[in-house]
């Protein structure tokens, strides 16, 4: 009895401090939402497939408990029951999986009003290109990556020429303007991961994945390397910083474009 007593104690804890704990997530960026109820559908699922089990522990407990001159009865299998297991588990999978693949739809289905930033990852530190005056990014190979192009940029191509470079510092991004974040990796497997902004993709050597979400609050947010890429994982880290317009111009105004970059490196 006591221990189908813990068990209920247990399951009915567990919503009670769901429900009264301040852990809820903060909106930072526009895709918030809709990862958020995902999240949110997927908890009550599992919260009630939760409750379900230990509350058949608890009655399977209290029900066949020990008691003299009872003896226990042994079924080997149930085929009725494992059939309801069955049936329940998929849809229960099925319920959390459509979400998910309507939230991927919307995750990578970019604004056509989108600015283009791109964020190479490599061990172990983050370096941006944002585009210049001519809206748009240039080529790149990792083939050109070397001490005066360290983005692998190429240098014939006239796009490129305007890009604004960030090597090793902070990225700054304006509010309320739509971002595709175009992801790569120089190296080895990383994964960009902003937690406030609920955004998070593998960056794979050889190809270029993206996503997109609108910065909807000013602030310091740390971005981090959410996959195991070496002996300084721990240390890869960085800053996102969402400013105002008027704030985000006057640092962009301060930054070197990849022609000055290579010029500045060269003449070293």
């Amino acid at each position: 009895m006591t221990v189908a007593l813990i068990l209920v104690l247990v399951a009915i804890g567990s919503v009670v401090f769901h429900w009264l704990s301040p852990w809820w997530w903060t909106p930072i960026a526009s895709n918030w939402h809709y990862i958020d109820q995902t999240l949110i559908i997927t908890f009550w699922i599992t919260g009630a497939a939760f409750v379900a089990v230990v509350g058949f522990m608890a009655w399977c407990v209290f029900r066949y408990r020990h008691r003299p001159g009872q003896t226990a009865h042994y079924e080997p299998e149930n085929k009725k029951l494992e059939l309801w297991l069955t049936v329940a588990t998929a849809l229960g999978v099925a319920a959390m999986l459509a979400p998910g693949l309507f939230v991927w739809s919307q995750f990578v289905t970019v604004p056509h009003d989108a600015t283009e930033v791109e964020i190479v990852g490599q061990q172990w530190r983050w370096s941006y290109r944002l585009p210049g005056k001519d809206g748009r990014l240039g080529t790149s190979d990792v083939r050109l990556i070397s001490g005066t192009n360290p983005l692998g940029l190429n240098p014939d191509d006239p796009a490129g020429q305007d890009d604004v470079v960030i090597d090793a510092e902070d990225l700054h991004l304006p509010i309320d303007r739509p971002v595709k974040v175009l992801l790569r990796s120089i190296d080895v497997l990383h994964d960009f991961y902003v937690p406030e902004f609920r955004s998070k993709m593998d960056m794979i050597p050889g190809s270029v994945t993206y996503f997109w979400f609108t910065p909807t609050r000013t602030g310091s947010f740390e971005a981090l390397c959410a996959e195991l890429c070496g002996i300084g994982h721990p240390m890869m880290r960085g800053r996102v910083v969402v400013q105002t317009e008027a704030d985000y111009q006057a640092w962009l105004s301060g930054q070197r474009t990849f022609a000055q970059m290579a010029a500045q490196l060269a003449a070293r």
